[in-house]
């Protein structure tokens, strides 16, 4: 089953983006920046909350970090789909994803 095609002003919403627009410009993360995550310092249980529990900690986490752009490059070059990915959700990523590669073509 194919996907719809985004809405332009959902795409232009995306482009928009401050987390979107830190990923694009680290759409090749450098290999070491992971080790320099903030998610390190925590239990990783909090970056992957069910779907009952708040991802709102997760979230404060990640904006505080200073690889939160290669982080979500990352996470929408893999697919990634579970967790807190650059202070995104799994439902902004889907989203963004489609963004990103149209972008990519």
């Amino acid at each position: 089953m194919s996907r719809q095609p985004l809405a332009p002003e959902v795409t232009r919403v995306i482009r928009r983006d401050p987390r979107f627009r830190a990923a694009q410009g680290q759409r090749i993360p450098e290999p070491d920046w992971r080790s320099r995550g903030e998610c390190l310092r925590h239990d990783p249980e909090v970056f992957f909350p069910n779907a009952a529990e708040d991802p709102g900690p997760a979230m404060e986490i990640c904006h505080e970090c200073s690889v939160v752009g290669p982080c979500l490059a990352a996470a929408l070059e893999s697919g990634e789909c579970d967790g807190v990915w650059g202070a995104t959700t799994p439902e902004e990523r889907r989203t963004m994803r489609d963004v990103w590669l149209r972008q990519r073509r």
